[in-house]
């Protein structure tokens, strides 16, 4: 029996790059016109990120959870399922980021969307710009037809990314006269969206495709922004 650690990614990939973009193709077609709401929740998010406020970490918790909702159900356990072993996993791992996510937008009074300047912000929107407006373009210029575009609250990678620019918006209010108020342990929303990143990283450089490097610089970005402001990673 061959020793578990002379295995490679490639051993491990059950299907090829033509048939995971097929799937996404295939998923396009079928939840279309689902594409103008998901960019529309999208753009509600960075809009209500502008507002310094708690309300506004809750709204925007609130309508992530959605997306996150959507894609383990829909895409991972659906459609990603029947070609990857580990999707049942991924899709457990995505709910239970939903779930974090509605859990803060329900209690979260401790946390605010942070207007200050400074790298956590400009990163954070620009992170989530590039996932709504940039990202599914990028296949086109890899040469993939449009219609397997990846998009924010309906593919797992942009909406990962989009995911972590906001966390890096958050901020917790230190308000010790509200003692009912949910504590903010703001941690435990980073560690599923990073992961996804370097799973998603790795099924991309396995398969070879040219955009590989993007989960990976988006991760480091986020990491240096976050320490760069004090933020949970």
């Amino acid at each position: 029996m061959t020793e578990w650690w002379t295995y490679r990614l490639s051993d491990l990939l059950m299907f090829s790059a033509r048939t995971y973009y097929r799937m996404f193709e295939i998923y396009n077609a079928e939840v279309w016109p689902g594409h103008l709401a998901a960019l529309g929740v999208g753009a509600a998010i960075v809009v209500v990120s502008t507002r310094r406020s708690a309300w506004a970490a809750r709204v925007a918790c609130a309508l992530l959870a959605l997306c996150w909702f959507w894609v383990a159900w829909a895409l991972l356990w659906q459609r990603y399922a029947p070609v990857n072993w580990a999707a049942e996993w991924f899709a457990a791992a995505w709910a239970i980021e939903g779930a974090l996510l509605l859990l803060c937008a329900s209690f979260w009074k401790q946390v605010r969307v942070d207007a200050r300047s400074g790298p956590a912000r400009s990163v954070g929107f620009g992170l989530a710009l590039f996932a709504l407006a940039v990202q599914p373009l990028l296949g086109m210029l890899f040469g993939r037809p449009w219609q397997q575009a990846e998009v924010f609250g309906l593919a797992p990678d942009p909406t990962a990314i989009f995911t972590l620019g906001q966390l890096l918006l958050l901020r917790p209010i230190h308000d010790r006269s509200d003692a009912a108020s949910m504590p903010a342990p703001a941690w435990v929303l980073w560690p599923i969206p990073l992961a996804w990143s370097l799973v998603g990283a790795a099924t991309l450089w396995t398969m070879k495709a040219p955009d590989a490097w993007l989960m990976p610089c988006a991760v480091v970005l986020v990491l240096f922004a976050a320490r760069r402001s004090s933020r949970y990673p």
